[in-house]
């Protein structure tokens, strides 16, 4: 699964190059020009790194790294042309995990993104497939099967089903879920995260009312139960 790179950076021209570049190697790469523009991209959508800009037009990129870090260690790249010790110190204090000097040539953005997604998430990931019951998740493909017959999921019931799926037997908080499926800075209620399970079990389970793998976990949240996992 392709990972999703944020750029926050005001400078449309470099953000045009660098995304064209990261997308060539393989990446998905959105782009926002202040931290409005940003905190909207992560309300929204889910990113396994940021590369941010210091000077932005409505605020800092410190500013989103503080705010960020409150829900999500996402990993961060400063990339900036105050290149001061000061700037960097506090960068990484904020909770970035790396900053590049501007200029910087796109073969050594490159290699330090490539690095930090590995440290982060690990060698290329192998095409991962779990089944429980009758139903078979590939989370590779985003495709659902139940006895052989092809479930049509919404985007986030995909999402939500694909995190249950990679933490079976963990009793998950409707908090967690939240943050992890819909977004950092999602402003939907955690009324939400049920109302997808309830479409989860009608979909899935034999019989809804008494969801078998789909479990809730009372005063917690929900977790996924007789999951069984393949790499292909």
């Amino acid at each position: 699964m392709k990972k999703k790179i944020l750029i926050i950076e005001d400078d449309k021209d470099l953000a045009a190059v660098t995304a064209d570049m990261l997308g060539s190697y393989g990446y998905e790469v959105k782009t926002a020009a202040g931290c409005e523009e940003a905190f909207e991209c992560l309300t929204h959508e889910q990113f396994q790194l940021l590369l941010m800009d210091i000077n932005l037009p409505d605020g800092t990129g410190f500013t989103v790294c503080r705010e960020l870090r409150k829900v999500s260690r996402v990993p961060v790249i400063f990339a900036s042309a105050r290149t001061g010790e000061d700037d960097k110190i506090k960068g990484l204090d904020m909770g970035g995990d790396d900053y590049l000097a501007k200029p910087y040539s796109l073969r050594e953005l490159l290699a330090r993104v490539n690095a930090l997604i590995r440290r982060t998430y690990g060698a290329e990931e192998e095409r991962r497939v779990y089944t429980f019951g009758a139903v078979k998740v590939d989370t590779s493909l985003r495709t659902v099967e139940r006895a052989g017959a092809e479930v049509k999921l919404a985007l986030r019931e995909f999402d939500l089903l694909a995190y249950l799926c990679a933490h079976p037997n963990q009793a998950l908080s409707k908090e967690k879920l939240l943050h992890e499926v819909w977004g950092a800075f999602s402003e939907a209620e955690t009324a939400t995260v049920a109302v997808h399970i309830r479409w989860l079990r009608e979909k899935l389970e034999e019989d809804p009312a008494n969801p078998r793998f789909i479990r809730t976990v009372w005063g917690v949240g929900y977790q996924l139960e007789g999951v069984e996992q393949s790499a292909t």
